[in-house]
């Protein structure tokens, strides 16, 4: 069984040094997640905008608002991108009497 007094004792700059690599791990590691997640138009790359529409078409090919001109064929659907929060958040009714 371990006591207090195996543990080393750490210098002021390897705790600082420890602290900026998981500050960096956990960071990286967010950025992963949330680019998984994320959806891309198939002709530019890009991430679509909270609030801008983007249009489905055959095969799940996903486009956003600028390059839907550059497509032949009407889209199967159009959808408006949503935030992190959506459905998450809570509405106030005011239900006074008025």
């Amino acid at each position: 069984m371990s006591t207090a007094e195996d543990v080393p004792i750490s210098s002021p700059d390897d705790i600082a040094r420890e602290m900026q690599e998981l500050e960096l791990a956990l960071l990286r590691e967010g950025i992963a997640e949330r680019t998984a997640v994320r959806e891309r138009c198939a002709r530019c790359n890009r991430t679509p905008l909270i609030g801008e529409r983007v249009y489905r078409y055959e095969h799940g090919t996903l486009v956003c608002e600028l390059c839907r001109s550059l497509e032949h064929q009407p889209p199967l659907s159009a959808q408006l991108v949503h935030g992190p929060a959506f459905g998450h958040t809570i509405r106030v009714i005011d239900q006074r009497a008025a």
